[in-house]
């Protein structure tokens, strides 16, 4: 049975243009678009009429950084895969890009199953798996070969947390110098962790425990050197390099240093980092537990570098790093020593509105928004125009985008399943109104209508910046 639908009347805003457009999808699929009013619009019949007049019509978000049920610091992230991506839902984001976990001792493949089984069935929206390499040796490079063929093209680096995720830098240099052979994007958490490690070690011996510690021993300089060190890895590797949620000006500085040289270096912040601060991680009475992460938090005068660099394209991507764990019963593990509270904070369902918010602000333009949040992404990771755009033949992810409302963002009404929200009593101006994945209406004016299981694994091919 062909199903049609039809968007009226909207302003059509994607990374290059914005069009008073009616958009046609059929099948799943953007089948045209035509100028509101036109005579080719006029002539469109559909099965059902969506009106998006004084609305944006944007493409889904594509989150390329969250962690569904991560096993974190003798816990697990609290979102399932069934209510992270529902959450992504309501936010207006159709794509996710989580990460599979290799264990040690343990193959690639066996990480990525348990991955596969966690998320099939399970899922609102479409998804993608990126490889986390905690054990690289010989089997597992051979192994990131058949990954990449397999459309898992993309694999993290830990320079932090030795004796979990953590790779030397030997480690690091052959993971490269393997993906520069087979097409694999290497991410990189570039913070020096066996330094950190000495710091966290001596701040404990001072008595040193609050939350807010946890941002002063990892060190602004210790995320710059190892992110230094990452790209002069990679320079030698000859291999592309994506850095993950940058935090601090300093960092942002070695990115550009390294892009003005040429060199595909990429760089992703978070919406944390944009509008929270060490102010968060210093409230009173453990409150600033909710508010630890890795990379930390930052004092406010690093948020005008970040903002910065999403404008020059020194960044290119804002994704979450979503990775919620609850204030009671959790992230309270750490209640006398910071070094032992989860690292993750919950933000799958608040990024795209808050980047509406820096638009609304003058920090970045419409098509912008669009771009860091939408089209960046999935060209990043091999996704394009699959995901990413509003185009003939996208897969019709879509986003009915009311500009003007205003809402207060707060865990009473998200939909993430975890006890804080990150962002509480901030009020936003903008909100998903309603979101077809694939042309399914999964959001109707405000309402949840999809189901888990709609969601379908997305097979990617290698960065499509590289090409």
């Amino acid at each position: 049975m062909s199903t049609r639908t039809l968007i009226r009347g909207g302003l059509v805003v994607t990374a290059a243009d914005e069009i008073h457009a009616d958009v046609l999808i059929e099948d799943g699929r953007i089948a045209a678009l035509a100028a509101h009013g036109s005579d080719a619009a006029a002539g469109w019949t559909a099965d059902r009429t969506i009106d998006a007049t004084d609305r944006y019509v944007i493409p889904g978000g594509v989150d390329a950084h969250t962690h569904m049920e991560l096993p974190f610091g003798g816990t697990f992230a609290s979102d399932t895969f069934e209510t992270g991506t529902r959450a992504a839902a309501w936010g207006g984001t159709t794509t996710i890009v989580d990460f599979a976990v290799q264990s040690v001792g343990r193959s690639l493949r066996e990480g990525l199953d348990a991955w596969y089984a966690k998320a099939d069935g399970n899922c609102a929206i479409d998804y993608g798996f990126h490889m986390i390499m905690s054990d690289v040796n010989e089997s597992t490079l051979k192994e990131m070969d058949r990954l990449v063929q397999e459309g898992v093209s993309s694999f993290k680096l830990f320079m932090a947390y030795p004796g979990v995720f953590y790779s030397d830098d030997g480690q690091i240099l052959r993971a490269m110098q393997r993906a520069a052979d087979d097409g694999g994007l290497i991410m990189m958490h570039a913070e020096n962790g066996i330094a950190i490690d000495v710091l966290v070690e001596q701040a404990l011996a001072r008595g040193e425990t609050d939350p807010r510690y946890h941002g002063e021993v990892r060190k602004v300089l210790l995320e710059a050197e190892a992110t230094h060190r990452a790209i002069q890895l990679a320079r030698v590797a000859g291999a592309p390099l994506y850095v993950v949620h940058v935090s601090a000006e300093e960092a942002v500085a070695e990115l550009a240093a390294a892009r003005d040289k040429g060199l595909p270096v990429f760089g992703e912040t978070c919406p944390q980092y944009l509008f929270l601060s060490t102010d968060n991680l210093a409230e009173p009475d453990f409150e600033g537990a909710k508010y630890v992460c890795s990379t930390p938090l930052r004092p406010k005068e690093h948020q005008a570098a970040l903002w910065r660099g999403l404008r020059t394209n020194d960044l290119q991507v804002v994704s979450t790093d979503h990775c919620p764990f609850c204030f009671t019963g959790q992230k309270d593990l750490g209640r006398a020593d910071f070094s032992k509270i989860p690292n993750g904070l919950p933000g799958v369902e608040n990024r795209m509105d808050l980047l509406h918010q820096a638009v609304v602000d003058g920090h970045i333009s419409r098509r912008r928004w669009i771009e860091i949040a939408c089209a960046s992404p999935a060209r990043m990771f091999g996704m394009y125009p699959q995901k990413g755009t509003i185009a003939p033949g996208a897969d019709a992810d879509v986003v009915i985008y009311d500009p003007h409302t205003v809402q207060t963002l707060s865990a009473e009404t998200h939909h993430m399943n975890v006890d804080y929200s990150a962002y509480e009593g901030r009020t936003v101006t903008g909100q998903v109104e309603t979101v077809l994945s694939r042309g399914e209406v999964v959001i109707d004016q405000r309402k949840f209508t999809g189901r888990a299981g709609h969601g379908v694994f997305t097979p990617r091919s290698t960065c499509q910046y590289l090409n």
